[in-house]
């Protein structure tokens, strides 16, 4: 008798625990998601665009710049930033970068490249 309470007890518990960690995943996604369509709307509209980053060593980097309808590039470390020179925007050229798709686009890709891989 004892133990058929307890046995009861523990999967009672167990399932309990389960719950909760199921509404703080919850809570933790869509509070994630929240936060980073906040940061993303608050970024856009603005007059000056960060394009491309270099990374030169843990604290100093290269950055292109637009501000405007001006393209800059930027010496940025710890303590200081510093204007390299006015670029032309039409002498950039960008590679198609896919941050901007599904993730499920994006996991799509890596199965596929995963089953070809073992194909061959």
């Amino acid at each position: 008798m004892i133990f058929a309470f307890t046995k009861t007890n523990s999967v009672v518990q167990f399932l309990s625990v389960l719950l909760i960690f199921l509404f703080v995943l919850g809570i933790t996604y869509f509070t994630t998601r929240f936060v980073g369509n906040y940061q993303k709307n608050s970024m856009t509209g603005s007059n000056i665009q960060v394009l491309e980053t270099l990374r030169l060593s843990s604290t100093k980097y290269i950055q292109l710049v637009k501000i405007g309808s001006k393209c800059f590039a930027v010496a940025v470390s710890k303590d200081t930033i510093t204007c390299l020179g006015e670029i032309e925007e039409e002498t950039l050229s960008f590679k198609d970068n896919d941050a901007n798709g599904s993730f499920k686009d994006i996991l799509a890709k890596f199965k596929v490249k995963s089953k070809d891989d073992k194909d061959v």
